[in-house]
């Protein structure tokens, strides 16, 4: 059934249920019930919230407190006042709970969508058809121009019949906005990392498929090694963008199975030495006794790998790689051996300010080429084996990374 809305004081819908617009700005015609006197605050600075105990009872049989749900919460009674204003709405919205308490929604709650128009007037939740249950999360403006997440729920007395309570959410829109920027920055980088190695295997495939037979053979073999290493660079950045699939969504898997550090981080220095890196750059210390490690040797090969040639391309001098035993605590708060990796090396180092954002995405330390996605992968594989990774500055002023993996044997050795 289709209720007409009437913005002329007094109007009211087919079901009896007064439009926002008919609801008197002052005065409901009933005792404005008093405020409950406020907690102690949690913590110094933040507003508290205010909710009308006599209004929401279920809040208090329920033993939940509106301050502790992480969105803003603004609830309507049966005439459009506000009962209920947490500390997360008070936060989002700048405004005082106590200011909002017994207003009006549309007073308390101003919002405008992208477009200028009043999204109360677009939608009047007491005056429009009653069978709408909500109002689905959209992007909306507040006083100021300030743009936030509003959803809303209509709680009717049966499924067609007068609204009983308006349940408003807010969300603030910095989290999306982050996302949002990061998958840009994802399509940037890939499309740029992409777009120069598919250039020059197109180039050289072109030219050898038009001119084959004015190279020489030294000729053909050059440009052929020159796109076996792009094909190279594609699939490893194919692989990068797999990896941050999986982390993200919690998906990355780890086969452990013993692994000897020690022996990995000298085939891998090899590795580097076979590539034209002087021996003598490299110095690796193992002390101690290594308890058996159990992790996923692929993945142990991916962080040294990552870890080493960033030491190499982005520091200077001497590269150091310290291996020892230790203990960590786990998730259950009990300690538990490991077995700690450093890399250290004597180059500039990285900048104070900049080593909180080491382990985010696309951070690079130099202009020396890379995608900016190694280190984000490598903090994920450490957590993912149940371990962490700390960055700092090394004796000789050069990075230090240091991740440290738990022993992670099977269940059926530790029994």
């Amino acid at each position: 059934m289709t209720v007409g809305t009437n913005s002329s004081p007094g109007a009211v819908t087919a079901s009896g249920t007064p439009s926002l617009a008919a609801v008197p700005a002052q005065g409901t015609g009933r005792a404005a019930p008093a405020a409950p006197a406020p907690p102690e605050p949690r913590e110094p600075g933040e507003p508290r919230g205010t909710c009308d105990p006599v209004e929401i009872p279920e809040f208090a049989a329920l033993g939940i407190d509106p301050d502790d749900l992480p969105d803003g919460l603004v609830v309507a009674d049966d005439t459009g006042r506000v009962i209920c204003f947490n500390s997360a709405a008070a936060r989002i919205t700048a405004l005082a709970p106590g200011e909002a308490l017994g207003v009006r929604i549309d007073r308390a709650l101003p919002l405008e969508d992208l477009d200028g128009r009043r999204w109360w007037t677009l939608t009047d939740p007491y005056g429009g058809l009653a069978t709408r249950r909500g109002q689905p999360e959209r992007n909306l403006l507040l006083p100021g121009g300030r743009e936030v997440l509003v959803s809303a729920r209509y709680v009717r007395t049966h499924p067609t019949g007068p609204l009983r309570r308006l349940v408003v959410t807010l969300r603030g829109t910095e989290a999306r906005r982050r996302t949002e920027r990061s998958h840009a920055e994802l399509i940037a980088t890939v499309a740029h990392e992409l777009r120069s190695p598919l250039t020059s295997v197109k180039g050289f495939t072109a030219t050898l498929l038009a001119k084959w037979e004015r190279f020489t053979d030294d000729q053909k073999r050059l440009m052929l090694e020159t796109v076996d290493a792009d094909a190279n660079r594609v699939t490893r950045l194919i692989a990068e963008l797999l990896d941050i699939s999986r982390i993200d969504s919690g998906r990355l898997e780890v086969r452990r199975q013993p692994v000897d550090i020690a022996t990995a981080v000298g085939r891998h220095v090899q590795a580097l030495t076979a590539n034209g890196q002087a021996p003598d750059r490299f110095l690796v210390r193992v002390s101690g006794s290594l308890p058996d490690l159990w992790a996923d040797p692929d993945k142990i090969d991916q962080i040294l790998g990552n870890l080493l040639e960033n030491a190499v391309r982005h520091g200077e001098g001497t590269v150091t790689i310290d291996v020892s035993p230790t203990s960590l605590t786990n998730a259950a708060g009990k300690t538990e051996k490991g077995t700690a990796v450093t890399v250290t090396d004597e180059g500039p180092g990285i900048p104070e300010e900049s080593m909180g954002r080491v382990f985010t995405r696309f951070w690079r330390g130099s202009k020396r080429g890379g995608t900016g996605l190694g280190l984000y992968i490598v903090k994920g594989i450490v957590e993912a084996h149940g371990g962490t990774i700390t960055v700092g500055r090394g004796p000789g002023g050069g990075a230090e990374f240091r991740f440290i993996l738990p022993v992670g044997a099977p269940a059926y050795l530790t029994q």
